[in-house]
């Protein structure tokens, strides 16, 4: 049998909705013998807002997490929803923390890896955002805040992305061709893989290049299996004691 390597991304994991978290448990404890890595790409949870206020069930996901990275490395990049989990958590799941755009050779294909979310550059409200929140001293002065003032300040983003989403067009929410365009080339990729969009597909592009978008764990579990020969988004639906 072929090695493969694993990617999942845009979980959304929370307390209100036990089906997904059964589901990737679940996913967790399939055999992986010949698995080489599992990278997630982002958005794990629907709100991260610091390592020292993780939710019961987060704490009980970094058990099944570490017993997963016994046997197979899991890689992490930040999301857009959970851009504040820190080293702790990390080190507590046994995940290892990449940077926002990680390069690396798949099987022989130069790949370069991202959440997804700068590739979205017409959303020029968000793309200014982005750019505060990634600003260190924002990030030192949040993670010294009260932690209830900490959980209102991330109550009241999510609501207000929940609200500004609603009025945005398709293109605006999607990636834009010339952001893709611009990466593959200053990488030298010729595989992009990210999330974010929650439109699961696989893009063929210039020059033999491809796209491919891993899909959300809302209705359904979305895997992207790589191997050296073949690359394919599977489904895993909920089973009805996921419900």
């Amino acid at each position: 049998m072929l090695n493969y390597t694993l990617f999942v991304g845009d979980l959304h994991l929370s307390a209100d909705r036990p089906d997904i978290l059964s589901a990737f448990h679940q996913f967790l404890s399939q055999d992986v013998t010949h698995c080489d890595a599992l990278y997630i790409l982002g958005d794990l949870f629907e709100v991260w807002v610091g390592d020292d206020i993780a939710e019961p069930f987060a704490l009980e996901l970094a058990e099944r997490l570490k017993q997963f990275s016994v046997h197979t490395p899991i890689y992490f990049i930040h999301g857009n929803r959970d851009f504040l989990l820190g080293k702790a958590y990390a080190e507590r799941s046994g995940m290892t923390l990449l940077p926002e755009v990680y390069c690396l050779d798949l099987y022989g294909q130069p790949s370069v890896l991202l959440h997804g979310d700068s590739l979205c550059t017409l959303d020029k409200a968000y793309q200014r955002f982005r750019r505060f929140r990634n600003m260190s001293w924002a990030k030192f002065i949040y993670n010294h805040l009260p932690k209830s003032k900490r959980i209102a300040i991330a109550d009241k983003l999510r609501s207000k992305s929940k609200q500004s989403n609603q009025l945005k067009s398709y293109s605006i929410m999607d990636v834009e061709p010339c952001a893709v365009a611009q990466l593959m080339a200053q990488t030298g990729a010729k595989r992009m893989i990210h999330g974010h969009t929650h439109r699961p597909d696989i893009h063929q592009l210039a020059n033999n290049g491809q796209r491919i978008v891993v899909g959300d764990w809302y209705e359904q579990g979305s895997v992207l299996k790589v191997s050296p020969e073949q690359v394919s988004l599977q489904s895993l639906p909920f089973s009805e004691t996921d419900a």
